[in-house]
């Protein structure tokens, strides 16, 4: 009897490990298409900006953070870009947009989805894997929010935080495991 409730324990536990990805297979494609959608409606609410020089220079896009990434394993991975889709959350959730076009409710609607991604991510990720966030990463997002208030919450420097938000969707979307045939 107790080598069957071992047995069955085991079934359970890996029958639960497949079913928490299934979120993979069905919903992130879903996920990641509709976040982008939102922040491209945000741009056609917001002006373009000539140069985006004074920006680039302040806060350089962390690329080596995303090569030490992709060379984790599939875990790691994901949980990078479960922490990145928190720190694009508290970007957008914590500082004032009074300047921008964009409409609270478009806000409101990507904050809901890229919360929606982050939650089924995080469900494809073992509960005993309680890794520390990855400090670079919250700098990185730190010295963002510091340039957008220097900038005074301008609609110049939301629109570049727009463009580079996307840019760290779609570098992310190259660190999430696809299933292989």
């Amino acid at each position: 009897m107790e080598m069957f409730r071992i047995l069955l324990v085991c079934a359970l536990v890996g029958a639960g490990s497949a079913l928490s990805c299934r979120w993979m297979e069905r919903k992130y494609q879903e996920y990641r298409d509709s976040s982008l959608a939102q922040l491209n409606a945000m741009a056609n609410n917001t002006i373009s900006i000539n140069s985006t020089e004074d920006y680039e220079d302040a806060v350089t896009f962390p690329n080596e953070l995303y090569n030490q990434a992709s060379k984790a394993v599939a875990e790691e991975r994901l949980r990078f870009v479960v922490q990145l889709l928190e720190e694009i959350f508290a970007l957008f959730d914590g500082e004032d947009q009074t300047f921008v076009s964009w409409q609270e409710m478009a806000v409101d609607d990507f904050l809901n989805v890229i919360t929606q991604q982050a939650d089924g991510l995080r469900s494809c990720i073992s509960s005993q894997s309680h890794k520390k966030k990855n400090k670079k990463l919250n700098l990185y997002f730190k010295r963002l929010t510091t340039h957008v208030e220097q900038m005074g919450h301008s609609a110049e420097a939301w629109e570049w935080i727009r463009k580079e938000v996307k840019l760290h969707l779609l570098r992310s979307d190259m660190l999430v495991p696809r299933k292989t045939n």
